[in-house]
C-alpha cells in the first residue's frame, strides 16, 4: 500500500479544468424492453468524464505542465496542459514527468518524456505509449497504467513495435506515439479489499452459472452441488466460454501482426 501512496504524491492538489469536463452517461443495466443488455454493471459513485486529447491538434505548439491529476476514467494520471496561445488540454501523463516540464508535439523532436513525435523518427530501443494505428486518428493503444511499447527496429514504411503483451506489430512510420511510459505503474498492487468498493465503481455482482436454474444459464440446475454435465463450459446465451478464442478470424490488423504474443508459463 506504501508504494501506491507514494506514487500518488505527485498529483496536484486543484480541481479539474471546468472548460474539460463532460457528462458521463451510465452504460449498464436494463434496455427499453426492460431486460438486462449490460450485466454486472449498475449503481457506482458519479464522475465526469475529462475530455483528453489523444492525437496531436496542438501540433509544434510548445506546452507547460500545469497539473498532474486522477481520472476516475481510467487507470493512468492525466496532466493538464497549457499553451504558449493560452489553450489548455488534458493528455495521459507519462511517468517521471512533473509539474513545470515542457512538452511538445512534433514530427521530429527531442527523444524526452511526454515529447510526441512520429514513429520512424523514434530511436530502437526507445519505450512509447498511446500510439496511433491509422495516421492522424489519434493514440488508441498502449494507454493503460504503467504500459508501454518498445521500437524494436525501423523496416521501410514500417516501424516494429514489441507490444506489452509480448506481440510484435508492425505499425505504419507516420504514426505518432508519445515517448515514455503511461504513469501509475504501481495500479497491478491495488487490491480492492471490500464489496463495497466494487460496488462504487458501478460493479455489480457475478453469480456462477452453477448456482442458477436451468431456465437462467446452461450450467444450472441438478440437486445440490451439481457439475455442469456439459462437455465444454457455456456462456449464459450458450456459446462456449474459456479457451475459445473471441478475436475475429478475418480483422484488418492481422496483416501487421509478425510475430503472436508468448503464451505464460503454468507454475
Amino acid at each position: 500500500m506504501t508504494k501506491i501512496q507514494n506514487s500518488k504524491k505527485i498529483l496536484s492538489k486543484k480541481k479539474p479544468e471546468k472548460g474539460l469536463l463532460r457528462p458521463l452517461k451510465k452504460k449498464g443495466g436494463r434496455g427499453s424492453s426492460g431486460k438486462i443488455t449490460v450485466r454486472h454493471k449498475g449503481g457506482g459513485a458519479k464522475r465526469r468524464y475529462r475530455a483528453i486529447d489523444f492525437g496531436q491538434e496542438k501540433f509544434n505548439v510548445p506546452a507547460k505542465v500545469e497539473s498532474i491529476e486522477y481520472d476516475p476514467n481510467r487507470t493512468s494520471f492525466i496532466c493538464l496542459l497549457k499553451y504558449e496561445d493560452n489553450d489548455k488540454r488534458y493528455q495521459i501523463c507519462p511517468h517521471g514527468l512533473k509539474v513545470g516540464d515542457d512538452l511538445i508535439c512534433s514530427e521530429k523532436t527531442e527523444i524526452k518524456v511526454g515529447n510526441r513525435m512520429k514513429l520512424k523518427n523514434i530511436p530502437v530501443g526507445t519505450e512509447v505509449y498511446n500510439v496511433e494505428i491509422e495516421p492522424g486518428r489519434g493514440g488508441k493503444m498502449i494507454r493503460g497504467a504503467g504500459t508501454s511499447a518498445k521500437v524494436l527496429t525501423q523496416e521501410g514504411k514500417y516501424t516494429h513495435l514489441v507490444m506489452p503483451s509480448s506481440e510484435e506489430r508492425k505499425i505504419l512510420g507516420e504514426c505518432y506515439a508519445s515517448i515514455g511510459q503511461a504513469s501509475f505503474p504501481e495500479h497491478k498492487f491495488i487490491k480492492v479489499g471490500k464489496a463495497g468498493r466494487s460496488r462504487l465503481k458501478g460493479k455489480r455482482p457475478a453469480v456462477r452459472g452453477s448456482a442458477m436454474n436451468p431456465v437462467d444459464h446452461p450450467h444450472g440446475g441438478g440437486e445440490g452441488r451439481a457439475p455442469i454435465g456439459l462437455k465444454h463450459p457455456k456462456t449464459p446465451s450458450g456459446k462456449p466460454a474459456l479457451g475459445v478464442k473471441t478475436r475475429r478470424k478475418k480483422k484488418w490488423t492481422d496483416k501487421l501482426i509478425v510475430r503472436r504474443r508468448k503464451k505464460k508459463k503454468k507454475k
